[in-house]
């Protein structure tokens, strides 16, 4: 995500409050915006946490979602009731640094529970993954951000790709339920459970999956997927960095294109929620194939699968048929 989008500022916020604007995305069986039920009300900041929230909650919980599905979530903007409702909501999960709007209004929220999922496992730096590799120009752009930043690149976000991960979050998720909402306790915890072998189900698959390829290295459009390929011994080149929707420099693609016959890359692959047209354009040059790793940013009809789960699945066997699985 390019630094300069990234700093969205209070005054969207403010203005979106000030006049009144947008309503809350409701994703919850009853369709009952935040603190407006008798269950236990949760606020989650875009997919990855509302699966968390609604795995976890059961049956006790309304869980409404501030990311619209097919909605891109690192440039989102909040809405007035938006912001108004999660301060009714009786806990809110989100993960740091991901959306700057949605930190920025849980910072002025006086909501109950505040659920940071960064805080609940370790983030890393993934090669400055912040950053595109778009030139010159760009590194020199960057280096005077990261400059006025403090010198430290950011941590990689994405940390809900890493199903061992992913765990460990929701493990810190049910503490917090139990916690804020006691009489529930045993339910949260047995559900964490059954989320738990659901996520060690699917790293074992992965692990085992991946174990022999023909190669290690895959391409994506955006840099989203460092926890995943360090878990399983891969290595992610991304065309973008974290912004999907910038253009590469000629010298990256040309690099990119030699990498790929000297790492045995056979495909490119690009997400549902941005144009493909980079991906395909590099792709087409260097006579790879194309297919969809999904980050799992939200849920669509485009997304290969119903849920978390199905879409990993569906992402495990993309990166299988790429990287020679034998």
């Amino acid at each position: 995500m390019n630094a300069r989008r990234r700093r969205i500022s209070g005054i969207a916020v403010t203005a979106a409050t000030a006049l009144g604007l947008g309503t809350l995305t409701a994703c919850s069986s009853d369709g009952s915006g935040a603190g407006n039920t008798d269950k236990f009300d949760v606020v989650a900041s875009f997919y990855p946490m509302q699966y968390l929230a609604e795995q976890i909650g059961g049956d006790h919980v309304n869980v409404t979602t501030l990311t619209e599905p097919g909605q891109e979530p690192h440039d989102l903007e909040l809405s007035a009731k938006q912001t108004a409702q999660m301060g009714e909501a009786d806990a809110v999960l989100y993960l740091k640094s991901l959306q700057p709007a949605v930190d920025e209004a849980i910072g002025q929220s006086d909501v109950k529970t505040k659920i940071d999922a960064a805080s609940l496992t370790k983030l890393e730096d993934h090669g400055n993954v912040e950053h595109d590799h778009g030139g010159e120009e760009h590194a020199d752009e960057h280096a005077e951000e990261e400059h006025s930043e403090g010198g430290e690149h950011a941590l990689d976000p994405h940390v809900w790709l890493d199903p061992v991960k992913y765990a460990e979050i929701a493990r810190g998720v049910a503490e917090s339920f139990e916690k804020a909402d006691p009489d529930h306790a045993d339910d949260y915890r047995k559900n964490a459970e059954a989320l738990a072998k659901k996520l060690s189900g699917l790293d074992t698959a992965f692990k085992n999956g991946l174990a022999k390829t023909d190669s290690k290295v895959f391409f994506t459009n955006h840099a989203a997927f460092g926890y995943l390929a360090e878990r399983y011994g891969l290595t992610q080149e991304a065309i973008n960095g974290l912004d999907p929707e910038s253009e590469p420099s000629p010298a990256r693609i040309k690099e990119l294109q030699e990498e790929a016959k000297a790492d045995g890359v056979t495909t490119v692959f690009y997400e549902t929620l941005v144009s493909d047209k980079t991906a395909k354009t590099l792709a087409k040059d260097a006579g790879l194939k194309t297919d969809v790793l999904d980050p799992l940013e939200g849920i669509t009809d485009k997304s290969e699968g119903e849920d978390y789960v199905g879409v990993m699945e569906s992402n495990l066997k993309a990166l299988e048929t790429a990287l020679g699985a034998k």
